[in-house]
């Protein structure tokens, strides 16, 4: 069976506990993450042959990084080793990526550093159906959008499939250009976008109907899902699923969930999941991912594809770190819980 591949960047967690307790213990617990790892690593937990390639600088720490990567049944003979550093982020621990308290140390890191050029993509996807990066990569700057473009020029040529995840992440669009003028040119490539109304709002400026949504309805979020699913599958005519989550918080620490997956005419909802209590944010989104390039790829019902994904999603929220643990038996009986 031919493999998923993977690009993006692999990046360091810093999570420190704050109040001054990672200073006094003299101890701040490190993830190694990076969205598309994330999915990759769910994607092995899940018996489903698996490449990840990323740029890491040629030093001890990438050598046991990869070494333990491997050791999660991820293919990395695809990784490039050049530059000089590994990205970094600092989000302090039960804080949300989407909002204040993380901080980025990435650029003039490996993969912040490629060229267009450098990369034979050809030999590189030999051996992949599926091509799967995210709106992170693009958000660094125009050589890496150059770079992502190269490898969906590639991957569209060798005939793979193609997912995006709308990753939105306000603190990286920093060299001078607008999210939507970027990842309109690359979306045009992709098979299966997935993301959230606000995301394709900012990322493929499909308009956000604020009165539709006005009375915070999960019909209303529904329908809006299906406006914006068909206006992406309009506009990007190569795009025949598009997949769009919501994720609320209760406010008192707990979270509702549930998610919809649309192709040409038709809306798949997925069951409505709550919980008291979290563990962890971070990786949620990447988990959901995975979910649906499983699904997609084993040949499942597109009803099947968004139950399986969502309750990943849901389950992963309960775990610490970047990536999930989960195996398949223990996403089916989250959604036998439901059922």
């Amino acid at each position: 069976m031919k493999k998923v591949f993977c690009f993006g960047e692999l990046l360091l967690r810093m999570s420190p506990v704050l109040n001054g307790t990672w200073i006094k213990e003299n101890s701040m617990p490190v993830f190694i993450g990076g969205a598309e790892l994330n999915v990759a690593h769910a994607l092995a937990n899940w018996q489903v042959p698996v490449q990840y390639c990323t740029a890491l600088p040629a030093n001890y720490l990438s050598a046991e990084i990869c070494t333990a990567v491997q050791a999660k049944n991820i293919d990395t003979s695809t990784v490039l080793f050049s530059g000089e550093r590994i990205g970094t982020y600092y989000l302090p621990q039960g804080a949300d990526l989407k909002h204040a308290g993380v901080i980025y140390d990435r650029a003039y890191s490996s993969f912040w550093s490629l060229k267009p050029g450098t990369i034979d993509w050809d030999t590189l996807l030999a051996g992949a159906s599926w091509f799967h990066f995210s709106a992170i990569s693009p958000a660094l700057n125009e050589n890496v959008v150059a770079v992502c473009k190269e490898g969906l020029e590639a991957a569209t040529r060798l005939g793979l499939k193609i997912s995006v995840d709308l990753n939105y992440r306000a603190r990286l669009w920093q060299y001078g250009k607008t999210p939507a003028s970027v990842m309109r040119g690359l979306a045009g490539y992709c098979d299966v976008i997935m993301g959230n109304i606000w995301a394709a709002a900012t990322l493929l400026d499909i308009p956000v109907d604020n009165e539709l949504i006005a009375a915070d309805s999960r019909e209303n979020y529904l329908e809006h899902a299906s406006r914006t699913a068909a206006a992406i599958m309009e506009q990007f005519p190569r795009c025949t699923t598009v997949a769009n989550t919501f994720r609320f918080d209760d406010g008192h620490g707990g979270i509702r969930y549930y998610a919809a997956l649309n192709q040409p005419g038709v809306q798949f909802v997925s069951h409505h999941m709550k919980a008291a209590s979290i563990a962890d944010k971070v990786g949620s989104g990447d988990c959901f991912m995975a979910g649906l390039i499983y699904g997609i790829h084993n040949g499942h019902t597109p009803q099947q594809v968004i139950n399986y994904a969502a309750a990943a999603a849901f389950g992963k929220l309960q775990e610490t770190g970047d990536a999930t643990r989960q195996t398949i038996s223990s996403i089916h009986s989250i959604l036998a819980s439901y059922e």
